[in-house]
């Protein structure tokens, strides 16, 4: 074992508690759900990012480069000022939904480049123009662009222009559980000296304000040779924070400014921006002279040269009287840190020899373990309010059917600032990378969206913030099989207790689906944002404007997909538990069901799969019973293959009962079985296939899928087929015209706030899915079946040479050739530029034509399946230099 599994074993455990602190500051915590307190549920204006330097926030923290405690009690982050910035540099800035041209936006470069899963070991890089930030100008070019504008983005404002700007380095390294060292080092990139003050800031979040007699923390300075503060916290306990070079110490208060923001007199003269105002102002009543508060800064006011650079060092620790916290081992523990962190990423992937494949995959591992947050949200106090704070009056009160809702855990985000909220379908994909290097935390992240404290009484998984009661495709099953076949695999535990705990919530969660989602009993699914967002003519969240419902290609294969995992892990369960074969059966039953559904719905001729085109579309069903294909070419029709899974004979033989009822349905329903991918043939190795998509439909879905003038593109598959640029499809209602175009990039629409698009662009969760149902297919199909890939070029490659081939390219979008990365699109400066070039941001999705990165900057949630990809295309060989030609093991593990 590396030091690092030996610290996590420490952790399992409980000989030391190495996950107390880590990344868990938000980046973003104004402008969200749980901070709007207003009539209407605008959240983005109730607290804009003007306030969030004067007003404590209600139930989190947020802040540049920052760790915590796992209950968020105490907070640590840096904050920075060049001499020309109007306020602070405290946080990270970016457009809300409304101001920018495609929805919410951060304007900032920030850089996640290394972590572990303890976090013994963290560092970030974040840029920090000289020059004054423009936060107007970001606003306003923004505001003036339209949906068929690109975003205006901070590099365009020409500030890192001449190279003016900071590079700031903060690293992390823990000799305990409790001993956390930090060392932030600044680089001055321009050609001339520059004056930074740097103020690296410890406070505690706000929790006297809210309740009667509330306990409250305290700050305070310890005379001693160098800067120490005291941190005191009713349920902590102590903590010292040793500052090197003896900076001044700024005290002030956690507690909003009244006077600035509503025009009231301030209780105290000491409040949350107190420190901006003594730093950027020169008011130097704005801190204590009693040096006492619950929010410290260390202030550091350094000249540094062109191109040289500055460092500071900080220990945030439980002892009081080191005698030397900056010796000679306060710099050797880094070493020792960085070191196990390489050997640990080298116990993972240990055939990856070539530095920019390695460091790929580093940084999305870095990024996923960055983008865990605390996040706590209890809505009925929210709705009701607090005992020392006015009563809320709200017209809308949102999620008021979630009254048991009680968050407060460290969950895995999809992105810090753009999406400080978790989002249940995203979760089941960022577990996938997370469970190789952490399974436990994995673990965790499955287990607690199906609590009682998440999951509805009703059975329902709770969405996101915005909106609990949303619809999202059930992938939850299927995280939580491969999370445990992915720590059975690597790690040699196969933990029976957290798969049957998750599957019995699971079974209330597939129940729920069933009876709302099924709306004639047919089995063909309806309703609801089912994660593709815009893909479709109309919205398909709300009613439609043709009255009736859609029987919907993908929601119904959401559900074959979701019998198959429930079976695949019932049939892991039944080994020890011999009741759970008669669950596998009765989800075997359900998926005869659907898979036949798909092919024909009740007595009408018109079916979920086209035989014209050879597809699968969506089906408007009218209220006078008329149905009608909406023959749009995109990932609604791919979702199909996912519906897939392959029984050994083995299996089979193991339980006599679920091979009987298997046989029995064969023999006496040949009408269900006849529409389903071939059970009754025997595979390569005797195996049989339960598929939604049989062979014959398999290799016309594939025609489409891998021509590269429809979805296949040189970075993955299109969420749309480029067929609709010539033929954009149109549907009229009333005179109103509904149209699907094909959009590579971003999206021209406001639906769903501009700042999604599914009309083109890839997108990795969808994508690592194709690859998985591939080798599900191959599996069972064997070498011998074999499509073109590309369509129309002669080639002929069986399923796993496909999928590894989709891999690739997926891997392509971030990996340097002809020295340049997709992912960066035409920015220069990240192209050439050495200081930038090797940084990598994982967009939410990418471009399908170019491969540029799209959306949210840093969703390393789901894109951060690139490592493990990556994994699997090096870990055949032994000295591999170049991807294998194989994808195994973690994608499917039969």
């Amino acid at each position: 074992m590396t030091q690092e599994e030996i610290r996590l074993e420490e952790n399992r455990t409980r000989k030391a508690y190495w996950r107390r602190w880590g990344p868990y500051l938000s980046e973003r915590q104004w402008g969200t759900v749980r901070e709007d307190y207003s009539a209407t549920g605008s959240a983005w204006d109730y607290f804009p990012h003007d306030h969030a330097r004067s007003r404590a926030y209600r139930w989190g923290e947020d802040g540049i480069a920052g760790i915590s405690d796992n209950h968020q009690r105490l907070c640590f982050a840096i904050a920075l000022w060049n001499g020309n910035d109007a306020i602070l540099k405290e946080r990270i800035f970016g457009l809300t939904g409304p101001e920018g041209n495609h929805g919410e936006d951060v304007k900032e470069y920030y850089f996640y480049l290394d972590n572990t899963p303890s976090h013994a070991y963290m560092k970030c890089l974040y840029k920090y123009p000289q020059q004054a930030f423009p936060y107007a100008e970001l606003v306003q070019e923004n505001q003036r662009r339209g949906f068929h504008e690109p975003e205006f983005e901070l590099l365009d404002t020409g500030i890192f222009d001449g190279d003016r700007y900071f590079d700031v380095f903060v690293e992390y390294a823990k000799n305990t559980d409790e001993d956390i060292l930090i060392k932030i080092k600044v680089i001055n990139r321009s050609s001339e000296e520059k004056t930074l003050h740097l103020l690296p800031t410890l406070w505690f979040r706000n929790t006297w304000s809210w309740e009667e007699n509330a306990q409250k923390p305290i700050l305070k300075k310890i005379q001693s040779d160098i800067s120490l503060v005291e941190a005191a916290h009713p349920t902590l306990g102590e903590r010292w924070l040793y500052c090197d070079q003896s900076p001044e110490l700024l005290f002030t208060e956690n507690e909003t400014n009244h006077q600035r923001l509503f025009g009231e007199p301030n209780k105290s003269p000491y409040v949350k921006d107190g420190i901006n105002d003594y730093v950027v102002h020169g008011k130097k009543e704005a801190v204590n002279p009693d040096q006492i508060g619950t929010k410290v800064s260390s202030y550091y006011n350094f000249n540094i040269g062109a191109g040289q650079e500055k460092s500071v060092h900080l220990r945030l620790c439980n002892t009081a009287d080191l005698s030397a916290p900056f010796s000679e081992e306060f710099d050797r523990i880094f070493e020792i840190r960085q070191q196990e962190a390489d050997d640990f990423y080298q116990r993972i992937s240990p055939n990856i020899t070539d530095p920019d494949v390695q460091s790929v995959q580093r940084q999305a591992f870095a990024g996923l373990l960055w983008t865990k947050q605390f996040y706590h949200y209890v809505i009925e106090d929210w709705l009701k309010g607090d005992p020392t704070q006015p009563t809320p009056n709200r017209t809308y009160e949102r999620n008021k059917e979630w009254l048991h809702v009680f968050n407060d855990d460290i969950l895995s985000m999809p992105d810090k600032w753009e999406f400080p909220w978790f989002a249940a379908w995203d979760l089941a994909f960022h577990v996938l990378p997370l469970a190789m290097i952490d399974p436990d935390f994995a673990k965790r992240q499955m287990d607690r969206l199906t609590r009682e404290w998440y999951l509805h009484p009703n059975g329902q998984m709770p969405a996101y913030e915005w909106h609990f009661s949303d619809v999202n495709p059930p992938v939850h099953a299927w995280g939580t099989w491969r999370v445990y076949q992915i720590e059975k695999q690597m790690y040699g535990r196969a933990d029976k207790d957290f798969l049957e705990r998750v599957f019995q919530k699971l079974l209330l969660n597939f129940t729920w689906w069933v009876n709302r989602k099924d709306e004639e009993g047919n089995n063909v699914f309806q309703g609801g944002f089912l994660g593709l967002d815009n893909i479709g003519i109309f919205d398909r969240s709300s009613e439609l404007p043709t009255g009736g419902h859609l029987d919907q290609s993908d929601g119904t294969s959401w559900m074959g997909m979701y019998c198959l995992n429930m079976l695949a892990i019932a049939l892991e369960l039944a080994k020890d538990n011999p009741p759970y074969e008669d669950i596998a059966s009765k989800f075997f039953e359900h998926f005869l069901y659907i898979a036949d559904a798909m092919n024909h719905i009740g007595d009408t001729d018109v079916h979920l799969w086209d035989d014209t085109d050879d597809f699968y579309y969506d089906v408007l069903h009218f209220p006078d019973n008329q149905r009608v294909h909406l023959k749009v070419r995109s990932m609604v029709g791919l979702v199909p293959i996912f519906g897939v899974e392959v029984l050994e004979q083995a299996t089979l033989n193991a339980f006599p009962g679920f091979k009987k009822r298997f046989e029995w349905f064969i023999t006496n329903r040949p009408n269900l079985t006849r529409n389903i991918a071939c059970m009754e043939a025997e595979g390569i190795g005797e195996r049989r296939l339960l598929a939604i998509v049989n062979r014959n439909k398999l290799q016309l879905i594939l025609q489409k899928m891998l021509d590269e003038t429809e979805f296949l593109s040189d970075y993955g598959i299109r969420s749309l087929s480029k067929f609709h640029v010539e033929n954009p499809y149109i549907f009229e209602v009333d005179g109103h015209q509904h149209r699907v175009d094909y959009e590579a990039a971003e999206s021209t629409s406001g639906m769903f706030g501009g700042n999604s698009n599914w009309r083109g662009p890839i997108w990795f969760p969808m994508n690592f899915l194709i690859i998985e149902s591939l080798q599900k297919y191959h599996n069972y199909l064997g070498d011998e079946f074999t499509v073109e890939y590309p369509t129309g070029s002669g080639k002929l490659m069986n399923l796993e040479e496909i999928a590894t081939e989709l891999a690739q390219r997926l891997m392509r979008i971030f990996l340097r050739s002809s020295q340049r990365r997709p992912v960066f699109g035409s920015i220069e400066k990240f192209q050439n530029d050495p200081h930038w070039q090797n940084w990598i941001l994982f967009h939410e999705y990418f471009n399908g034509d170019d491969g540029a990165g799209l959306g949210a900057n840093h969703q390393t949630g789901w894109t951060g399946l690139v490592a493990d990809l990556i994994h699997q295309a090096y870990q055949q060989g032994t000295s591999a230099t170049e991807p294998q030609k194989s994808l195994k093991a973690l994608v499917i593990d039969t």
